[in-house]
């Protein structure tokens, strides 16, 4: 039975690069709050300087006027649609390297053998598309897409 002192020393030797990274983010985030208090020149101000600048075109309106829901309706949805892409390239990965080579060699699924392993994956794949697609048409009947 080992004590929690040398199960900690045992340990250590993993997590110096770790603790390294740590120290120099956390040092390079104090340096820059503490330089950018530092002046280094006078700062002119008046009305000029003080006006938003809106890609040098002269700010028209209130900031605060409202915006249709349509358009976070299409942003929450572009975002859906782009982090399916995230879940697609490491499953890719593991599907034509499994296709390919008959098995993985990473992980192995209990109960279905190499042969049932690329059908396994390539339906959850088609199972993740039909959830996907089942809300892209639920979206659509709801009228979002619709700029009227």
């Amino acid at each position: 039975m080992t004590s929690l002192a040398q199960s900690a020393g045992s340990l250590s030797p993993g997590f110096g690069p770790i603790l390294f990274l740590l120290i120099v983010a956390l040092g390079l985030a104090a340096a820059i709050m503490l330089i950018s208090h530092i002046p280094f020149k006078l700062r002119r101000t008046g009305r000029v300087k003080e006006t938003t600048y809106e890609s040098g075109m002269p700010p028209i309106g209130d900031a605060r006027r409202r915006f249709n829901v349509r358009f976070y309706l299409v942003a929450m949805l572009f975002l859906l649609f782009d982090v399916e892409l995230v879940f697609m390239y490491p499953w890719a990965v593991v599907f034509f390297r499994t296709a390919k080579t008959g098995a993985s060699t990473d992980w192995a699924i209990p109960f279905i053998g190499n042969a049932g392993l690329t059908g396994f994956l390539f339906a959850e794949m088609a199972v993740f598309f039909a959830i996907l697609l089942i809300g892209y048409v639920y979206a659509w009947r709801k009228g979002v897409f619709r700029w009227e």
